[in-house]
């Protein structure tokens, strides 16, 4: 079964999907993250959009694969010079398969000095069957994350 979400984040927003469950015995996957502009005629803007496993304190435009909790990345941005639209448009999405069981958050970041209106987010989460051995296992990484 796979469980779509989809929203608008403004510079800087930070929204958490609950996804815990009582006994931690569904997991999920991201099998599809997508993201476009609010506004895809503006021109230069920049912004990062990260799914992370934990909640967040405060968005930033650093993407460090290393940070055990981060599970996505998207960059987009505009700097063509004219307000032709997205001629010079980049956009850069990689996620990870690991099985999670509980909330996510999903962060934008503007790039430094290039706001944005806003940017439209669109991931898809495979719901997983976790049997006792996984549960305790992701459930124990979420800990360890969370106090880490």
């Amino acid at each position: 079964m796979i469980k779509t979400f989809r929203g608008k984040l403004a510079d800087d927003e930070i929204r958490v999907f609950n996804l815990a469950t009582n006994t931690g015995s569904t997991g999920y996957r991201i099998t599809k993250f997508q993201v476009i502009p609010a506004d895809p005629s503006t021109d230069n803007m920049e912004a990062t959009i990260k799914i992370y496993k934990i909640p967040q304190a405060t968005a930033s435009n650093t993407i460090d694969f290393e940070d055990q909790t981060l599970i996505a990345a998207a960059y987009i941005e505009n700097h063509d010079g004219t307000s032709a639209g997205f001629s010079n448009f980049t956009n850069a999405v990689i996620f990870d398969t690991e099985i999670f069981n509980q909330d996510i958050s999903v962060t934008l970041a503007a790039g430094s000095g290039a706001g944005t209106s806003g940017v439209n987010f669109y991931f898809e989460l495979e719901l997983v069957k976790l049997d006792l051995n996984e549960n305790t296992m992701a459930t124990l990484k979420d800990i360890r994350n969370i106090t880490g």
